[in-house]
């Protein structure tokens, strides 16, 4: 079947259970999924029940698209992504986010546990992300490649500001009303894992200009703005990875430290999503 009409079936499903027309499409990383908690009036739909979606097989990721309302927003979530270290291509890693702007949503808001490879940057820190380094797409892995469909967005589209600069300020002034909150604005760096990375890695990585690196969001963010999409990015810094750490990291602390920052990160998004409607179009 034609990805067109594979998107069409799959937001017909969803449509069959609830009326909802989200405005705001919400991506739960690692360890951030109790977000969804705070939906109201929420239908969730497991993915397996949904035509064309894949499975997510990682441990905090809970596999479930939820639309409901959130700050009196509607709003779609997915309480869980998929990866391209799962096995999945980045067409498929890509697939719910088409749905999700299908189904009405206009802005993205896409969420991670990250690395802090600049060493100002602490767990518990929280990132904006103003640009990005697409590894895996320098090396052809790109969710785009392959014939375009019109109907979706154009052939190559812009993403010098991939990341929209009143959805940065928006962040920037909710954050300001927590002085626990320490709200950063660098750049990430998607790498494909599932290893973490090696000290000469990380040291490379810095040199470029890295704040933070992860293994998601970048694809994601990549079908968004092709879709005119506008978009905010923002993760949770779990651990540190300057590349000079004396132990190494796991993904049992990256979850940990996700839990800990939760109260912090759904203060800081809901307040984001309260402002939106107020943002000039």
């Amino acid at each position: 079947m034609p990805l067109y009409e594979q998107l069409l079936e799959a937001t017909a499903a969803i449509q069959a259970r609830t009326a909802l027309k989200p405005t705001v499409a919400l991506i739960l990383g690692s360890g951030l999924g109790s977000l969804a908690e705070e939906v109201r009036d929420a239908t969730g739909i497991p993915y397996e029940e949904i035509p064309h979606f894949a499975r997510s097989t990682v441990a905090g990721h809970a596999g479930r698209l939820l639309i409901g309302t959130l700050e009196g927003v509607p709003v779609v979530v997915m309480q869980g992504r998929f990866h391209f270290y799962e096995g999945y291509s980045p067409q498929i890693i890509t697939f719910p986010v088409r749905v999700m702007h299908l189904l009405g949503a206009q802005t993205l808001i896409v969420t991670n546990a990250a690395g802090g490879v600049n060493p100002a940057y602490r767990p518990g820190d929280f990132m904006l992300i103003r640009d990005h380094i697409n590894f895996p797409g320098l090396a052809g892995v790109n969710p785009l490649i392959g014939p375009n469909e019109d109907r979706l967005g154009e052939r190559f589209p812009a993403l010098a500001k991939a990341y929209d600069p009143q959805l940065r300020a928006l962040a920037r002034s909710v954050a300001a009303r927590w002085p626990e909150m320490t709200l950063h604005e660098g750049i990430y760096t998607m790498v494909a894992g599932p290893s973490f990375e090696t000290g000469a890695e990380l040291k490379a990585l810095r040199l470029l200009g890295t704040d933070a690196v992860g293994m998601s969001t970048v694809p994601e963010v990549i079908v968004a703005r092709h879709a005119g999409m506008r978009v905010l990015g923002l993760s949770l810094i779990t651990n540190t990875a300057t590349g000079e750490e004396s132990e190494e990291v796991n993904h049992a602390e990256v979850l940990t430290a996700a839990k800990t920052a939760q109260p912090l990160f759904v203060a800081l998004v809901r307040g984001i999503i309260s402002g939106i409607a107020n943002l000039p179009a």
